[in-house]
């Protein structure tokens, strides 16, 4: 390898390393210069399979206290009002509040076509939109090139959702100690001559002054990672594609308390990502799903097992929401899907689609480019 080439590589694999952003897409001057898009889309994935039984629930179901008594007599008597009967769990508070607003809506047993068990297996298919799954590309990615906007991923790599044609940028809290001024201004000056290593390191220095002081956070929560990602989102006009990542729904045990934990830290997100945007919540549409639910009968250890359908989340400004989505199958025995599992009646994806293209007014054959094969 050639001297020079060798000094970019170490002097960028030093820049990356020390600051939070981990990939950048293309400039701004290599897009359309007749397009200034506004409308944005924030994915947030929950992985671990969420129990939709717990956070969207159907007491009118005579059904449900035979299977889980001890896991809705904690919170049968404070669950939040919705339509139909329904009623959301005591601490999504944000998430009642946005569907009082008509900004918010879950979709009740659905399920992407993935039939099997395995997280790993089912988060991929979630997150590739491909029949088989293909891990290189996702369909944000797919959705962010037809509408030719940029996009970001909250996370410390590029997740199968933002992979693809596009290069997607990425970025998380660091805990590496600052990088200092000194060093900037001289990979600056190595990179003068080279125009797209010179893009990189501003894209870079752009996206940690917004940022700012929420860079360094050895274990961020999601409503530090909503900030920063409101944060860049509101700050570039171009960035218009944003995922987020949330762990802790594998719940086999203690499950009212860890859920309790987890609900919160998710409302507190959406809350945090609507506050922070402002205006600009007007012209996002916010999609939170998970790769399937969870069995409808309790387990051994108070908590439930690895499931098929499950709840999906649409909210925005702009979202026609106040409603409680989808077709309710019922808990009976017979009505259950292998005798265990609340039952898929529509596909994940059809959901996303519907929503995706009415919010950026996308046409029918765009949309088939993002999820033809699902």
């Amino acid at each position: 390898m050639q001297r020079r080439k060798l000094i970019k590589l170490f002097g960028t694999s030093l820049l990356l390393w020390q600051t939070p952003l981990l990939a950048a897409a293309p400039s701004s001057s290599d897009k359309p210069d007749n397009k200034s898009p506004s409308k944005k889309i924030v994915w947030i994935m929950l992985r671990g399979a969420m129990d939709s039984l717990h956070a969207v629930v159907p007491p009118i179901d005579d059904d449900l206290l035979k299977l889980r008594k001890e896991l809705v007599e904690p919170i049968a008597n404070t669950l939040q009002p919705l339509e139909k009967g329904f009623g959301l769990h005591p601490d999504l508070v944000f998430f009642h509040k946005l569907y009082q607003q008509k900004q918010l809506s879950p979709v009740v047993a659905t399920a992407t076509p993935y039939r099997q068990r395995s997280h790993f297996d089912a988060q991929d298919f979630l997150e590739s939109a491909t029949t088989p799954t293909n891990h290189n590309n996702g369909w944000l990615a797919r959705t962010a090139q037809q509408y030719s906007g940029d996009a970001i991923a909250i996370a410390q790599s590029t997740p199968i959702s933002l992979r693809g044609e596009i290069a997607a940028r990425s970025w998380y809290p660091s805990s590496l100690p600052e990088a200092e001024d000194d060093l900037y201004n001289r990979l600056a000056i190595m990179y003068e001559n080279d125009a797209e290593l010179s893009n990189s390191l501003n894209q870079t220095l752009d996206t940690q002054n917004m940022v700012g002081d929420l860079a360094t956070n050895k274990r961020p929560k999601l409503p530090e990672l909503a900030r920063a990602c409101a944060t860049l989102l509101k700050e570039n006009n171009q960035l218009n594609f944003a995922m987020m990542e949330m762990g802790g729904w594998d719940t086999h045990n203690n499950q009212v308390r860890r859920l309790s934990v987890a609900f919160k830290e998710l409302d507190a997100g959406l809350q945090m990502l609507h506050d922070q945007l402002g205006e600009a919540w007007q012209d996002t549409l916010v999609i939170i799903a998970t790769e399937f639910g969870r069995t409808a009968k309790i387990n051994g250890t108070k908590g439930t097992d690895h499931g098929t359908a499950s709840a999906l989340f649409f909210a925005g400004g702009s979202y026609q929401g106040g409603d409680v989505k989808g077709k309710w199958p019922g808990l009976a025995s017979n009505q259950l899907y292998q005798g265990r599992d609340l039952m898929p009646t529509s596909n994940t994806f059809d959901w996303m689609e519907q929503s995706i293209q009415s919010h950026l007014n996308l046409t029918t054959t765009q949309m088939n480019q993002v999820f033809s094969t699902v």
